[in-house]
């Protein structure tokens, strides 16, 4: 009996391996199909520009000097930011065009390679980083644990995290879940970039956004619902409402204390 239990674990881990592969690959797919556009749309898009920038930019604070990773760097509009300000920017993402587009928007300064948020970094040595930054990326991602002992272990001691996510209460109401404390698959269409774009991710509870930073070994230093900025309101004022009585997005800066 005892065998075939391991017997079924085993074939239900396999299961779960290819479900949690075939995701990546819609991910991958999502993101392929609108790099050009969303690249186009990221500067003013308000969204992105006017409401997650201005208070993550606000929690990495001054970067004069400082070694900066950018995980899940996109087109790479915080790297472009970043360094106008003094910082020398590593920036990856899992999409190959938005990695070329990121490489064309910076013009040859920092560097950028293509990688899996979700996947060791082994090729980037330990305390490399004064900061790392990761906006709006990690809800594609199934586990975080890896990424947050990757995250750690490439800050120096003292260094910071700075991340944006999906705010989890938005996202229980948006998906209409009825199972918050699990970590659920998924997907929404897109229709801002070009046609409907069929975009997956995972939804999860508050407690499982905040621990596997604190398990990792991170101090959790500041956590900011981020509202919308004026120039939101005039270009969407529809959404400006609604984000002014309700986060979208939740905005963390933790710290490497040892």
């Amino acid at each position: 009996m005892a065998l075939l239990r391991v017997g079924r674990m085993g074939r239900l881990r396999d299961i779960n391996d290819q479900i949690s592969l075939m995701v990546k690959q819609k991910i991958l797919r999502a993101y392929e199909q609108m790099a050009k556009k969303y690249d186009e749309l990221i500067d003013h898009k308000p969204h992105n520009a006017y409401y997650d920038r201005p208070t993550t930019l606000q929690l990495i604070g001054d970067v004069a000097g400082k070694n900066i990773l950018d995980a899940a760097c996109g087109p790479g509009k915080y790297a472009e930011i970043l360094m106008a300000a003094g910082a020398q920017v590593t920036g990856f993402d899992v999409s190959p065009t938005m990695v070329e587009l990121a490489k064309a928007r910076n013009h040859g300064k920092g560097h950028f390679f293509v990688h899996d948020l979700s996947e060791r970094l082994a090729d980037l040595a330990d305390e490399t980083f004064d900061i790392i930054v990761c906006a709006l990326a990690l809800h594609y991602i199934e586990d975080w644990t890896v990424t947050m002992q990757e995250f750690f272990r490439l800050l120096k001691a003292g260094g910071k995290l700075v991340i944006s996510i999906e705010h989890p209460f938005s996202e229980y109401q948006y998906y209409q879940s009825k199972k918050y404390f699990e970590i659920e698959h998924v997907h929404t269409d897109w229709r801002g970039f070009g046609g409907s774009i069929e975009v997956h991710c995972y939804r999860r509870s508050l407690t499982d956004c905040l621990m596997p930073l604190i398990k990792a070994g991170f101090q959790l230093e500041e956590i900011l619902e981020p509202k919308p900025t004026e120039e939101f309101e005039k270009l969407d004022p529809r959404h400006y409402q609604e984000l002014m009585n309700f986060p979208a997005f939740l905005c963390l800066k933790a710290v490497k204390v040892r």
